[in-house]
């Protein structure tokens, strides 16, 4: 069976064209314009892999990733991006995705590489919390009970809940400021107390336990 491959640009000309040459290349190929779209077809059924567009009208493409991640989702997330410095790579990886391919680029070194991005793909399944970030709405859920994120929250929280059991601090640090800035290490620490409280105000047994000289993980 052919692998499926989501495609999410806004520039429609290359969308058809990325969409058209994957086919030819033997990969159920469909594309989407807006970050919202692919949320949307995601929560239905899960393709092989994505490509992503960093830069969309609705949507920074490295938010849809967490947001991908945080629902579960883990099919390989390829960027393609005109942004091709060091911050925006680093901050791709940490957001979640798997690989990064600046553009202009060859269509078939991304044909390669979706290819061994989807032959390394490894099942893994969530921790099994209950807690669910909504991306819509940007609150953490816990049955009928939700309590709202900041962006910055929300970003923390997107990366702790997806599978892969310990965040590393910079890692985390990386996912919740994407954009390089420079942020007091310590910031991160008052961000984390603040979402257990937050955990413990909607009454889960989960919490985000410390992982000395390593990071967090939220068990």
């Amino acid at each position: 069976m052919a692998a499926k491959v989501l495609v999410l640009e806004d520039d429609a000309p290359l969308r058809e064209l990325l969409v058209r040459t994957l086919k030819e290349e033997g990969f159920g190929a469909e594309g989407v314009d807006t970050g919202a779209a692919l949320l949307e077809r995601a929560a239905h059924e899960t393709p092989d892999a994505f490509v992503i567009d960093i830069g969309l009208p609705d949507a920074d493409g490295r938010d849809v990733c967490l947001a991908l991640r945080a629902r579960g989702v883990q099919a390989p997330v390829l960027f393609l991006t005109a942004r091709a410095n060091l911050v925006d790579r680093l901050s791709g990886f940490s957001s979640g995705g798997d690989d990064y391919l600046p553009k202009p680029f060859a269509f078939a070194e991304l044909i390669a590489r979706l290819e061994s991005l989807i032959r390394r793909r490894t099942a893994t399944l969530p921790p099994a919390t209950g807690l669910a970030v909504d991306d819509a709405t940007h609150t953490l859920v816990l049955g009928a009970r939700s309590v709202p994120l900041t962006p910055t929250e929300f970003r923390i929280m997107s990366r702790l809940v997806s599978p892969g059991g310990v965040v590393e601090r910079d890692d985390l640090m990386a996912a919740a400021w994407p954009r390089g800035t420079f942020v007091n290490p310590n910031t991160l620490d008052a961000y984390i107390a603040r979402l257990r409280r937050k955990l413990a105000s909607l009454g889960t047994d989960a919490a985000i336990h410390t992982v000395h000289g390593v990071g967090f993980e939220l068990v």
